[in-house]
């Protein structure tokens, strides 16, 4: 990491001065123009695209442009899974897990998943990945310091070979050693797409592979919480807290191949249009937990942490996953009537160990195999203001999900503009609550789950004073992770399911306001749940609050942002963390939240280079060592990191 750090900063010099900036304003032309010059006196000028001439489209076909400014929103995304962590609670460790403060966050989807959802915060889903159509090559640079020795780095190339065929390559990597025993973090992320369409645009293709992984030690939290607490000054050299887990570690691997396509089969496109369409996913994912010392030190006595284990030392768990989707589509498109969809799709997956467990309790299998058919219809409508999207789907299987969605956008102009959204869905079960296999005696199990019930009805609003957005939502059998260990020094986790029905509701308010160069940027959440179990916990107030300075600086280079952010939350159950099964469990006992968060930062752009410095967490020797991330694990003490984003063209 350390060679390819010093490579990726020698090299950008090279790269930045052979750049030539091509997209000063000037009277516009046509691609072929600007690209090839409009006659022989144009050969020697300099070529010239325009910014709209550089777009990134997700799968759903939004499109957004290349935007090199720099904003409160780009602060605000300036981390490792570069998007706005409002919601999300970071583990001590870049690239660790993150505790969930609003339950909006989640997307549902009604096919089973491979699970350990606390390890793909850092992975890229087929959904999040953005295929380019650029005029010329466009890099971006992407760096910042870590917590402890490390980096993390992101590098983006992509060239449109021709008008109608884009490729991109992108690597993403992160090594953080942290700040307490054993939390070392390695992720990898390399992936690649491709996007062509044919000179009729008959024919459209997306398509990219992915390959991902991330290696975590796991240390368990701190055993003793009073040390930490007490703000004694021989703790704050965090190596010196004692934590559970001295050598233990988990692995996640992931690969994919995706392709998304399409073709018109009349000619020449018209008032009506008939497309057939084919969408191919197919995933293997691995996730293995090593842990070579069993016994755990607290104090001065050893406990099982996780209960019994069938070896003695150098555990070992493994876990195989692999997944093939196959969706075929007809579509048939009126420019007054919309476009009428219908498909089917195939869904194959395959959980399994290299093993068959005969316990107490019966079998526990070594595979859980699906084989589910679905059919479906979707909607889209566009009429002046209006945007409407409807789909409907349910499976034609013995394993029965469906899914209806409803989607209503109304843009009354530039200044205001509203959402309304609803979803009924029957979802299976992740993999991993129906099948788990261990060498810890008490994570073994197979279930026959039900399926989890969701409904939401969700709306926002864009307006001059404040931008909104409002939940509410009911959950039927709803599924989590639960400590039943007695001892309070133990984690033994398994799956259960709650029969009844649990109501959730969430309004996110943001405003901001500008007083000259000054500006005061809110986001508060209030959410409310009833339940008469507490196994959905967040909190009922989570609040971001960041006042800036931004101005301009020698005639117009440097553009400066500097400001202060404040996040709270108010006090709750949060979930903890079990790193043998990767996910987040329901629990009881300790309470968190309640402390102010204050970040300092200084941000300046220069050209197209955004340079980013930050003082997370300034005030935590003045307010007290009550901040968590979880029961057992620490939040984040102050740290000085240093960043910068870095785009350029040929």
């Amino acid at each position: 990491m350390r060679i390819l750090f010093f490579l990726y900063f020698l090299v950008l010099p090279t790269l930045l001065f052979s750049q030539v900036d091509s997209r000063e304003d000037t009277p516009k032309r046509s691609f072929s123009d600007r690209l090839k010059g409009a006659n022989s006196k144009d050969k020697d000028t300099t070529k010239v695209a325009s910014i709209d001439m550089y777009r990134f489209i997700t799968l759903e076909r939004d499109t957004t442009y290349l935007d090199t400014s720099l904003t409160i929103d780009k602060e605000y995304s300036h981390n490792f899974i570069r998007r706005d962590l409002f919601g999300l609670l970071a583990f001590p460790n870049e690239g660790q897990a993150y505790n969930t403060l609003y339950y909006n966050l989640e997307q549902n989807s009604p096919y089973p998943e491979f699970g350990f959802k606390a390890k793909h915060f850092n992975f890229l889903e087929a959904n999040q990945i953005r295929y380019g159509s650029v005029a010329t090559p466009v890099t971006e640079l992407f760096f910042k310091s870590t917590l402890g020795r490390g980096h993390s780095v992101d590098s983006y190339f992509t060239l449109n070979l021709s008008p109608n065929l884009n490729l991109s390559i992108a690597y993403k990597g992160l090594r953080s050693e942290g700040k307490y025993i054993n939390q070392l973090t390695s992720i990898g992320s390399f992936r690649f797409t491709a996007s062509y369409n044919n000179a009729s645009k008959r024919y459209y293709l997306n398509a990219h592979f992915t390959g991902q992984d991330a290696l975590n030690e796991e240390n368990g939290g701190i055993t003793t919480i009073e040390d930490f607490e007490s703000e004694d000054p021989d703790f704050q050299n965090r190596q010196r807290l004692q934590v559970y887990l001295t050598d233990a570690e988990s692995f996640l691997k992931a690969k994919r191949i995706f392709a998304d396509h399409s073709f018109r089969i009349n000619p020449t496109q018209g008032d009506n249009n008939l497309y057939v369409s084919h969408q191919l996913n197919y995933e293997n994912k691995f996730f293995e937990y090593f842990q070579p010392t069993i016994l755990s030190a607290v104090g001065t006595q050893s406990v099982k942490r996780f209960g019994d284990a069938i070896v003695t030392s150098n555990l070992k768990d493994q876990t195989h996953y692999n997944k093939m989707y196959n969706k075929a589509a007809v579509m048939y498109e009126n420019n007054l009537l919309g476009k009428f969809q219908f498909y089917i799709d195939d869904y194959r997956s395959n959980f399994y160990y290299n093993r068959i467990l005969i316990n107490d309790d019966g079998v526990v299998p070594s595979t859980l195999s699906r084989n589910i058919n679905s059919v479906g219809g979707q909607y889209e409508y566009w009429k002046n203001k209006w945007h409407g999207k409807f789909l409907l789907s349910r499976s034609i299987t013995a394993q029965s999900i469906s899914n209806l969605e409803a989607k209503l956008n109304y843009d009354l102009n530039d200044d205001f503009q509203f959402v309304f959204g609803y979803q009924n869905l029957s979802k299976l079960p992740n993999d991993n609550y129906n099948l788990y296999q261990s060498n810890y005696v008490n994570y073994n199990w197979s279930n026959n789950f039900k399926n989890e019930k969701i409904n939401v009805l969700s709306g926002s609003a864009v307006t001059p004073w404040f931008e909104a957005s409002l939940q509410l939502s009911a959950l039927t059998d709803y599924l989590y992770f639960e400590n039943t260990a007695v001892d309070e020094s133990q984690q033994i986790v398994t799956p259960n399911q709650f029969g009844g029905t649990i109501k959730y509701l969430s309004l996110k308010l943001n405003k901001e306001l500008t007083f000259g160069k000054f500006a005061l940027n809110n986001t508060v959440l209030y959410q409310k749940v009833d339940q008469q179990q507490a196994v959905l916990n967040v909190p009922e107030f989570v609040t971001r609050n960041t006042i800036y300075y931004t101005n301009y600086f020698f005639h117009k280079a440097l553009f400066l942002q500097a400001g202060v952010t404040l996040n709270y939350f108010t006090n709750y159950f949060a979930n903890d963390y079990n790193p043998v099964i990767g996910e987040f469990f329901v629990q009881q006992n300790k309470q968190i939240g309640n402390y102010p968060n204050l970040d300092f930062f200084i941000n300046a752009k220069i050209q197209r280079t955004r340079v980013y410095l930050k003082a997370e967490h300034f005030n935590a020797a003045y307010t007290g060592n009550n901040y968590y991330s979880a029961p057992n694990n620490p939040y984040r003490d102050m740290t000085i990191r240093f960043g910068l984003i870095w785009n350029f063209f040929n």
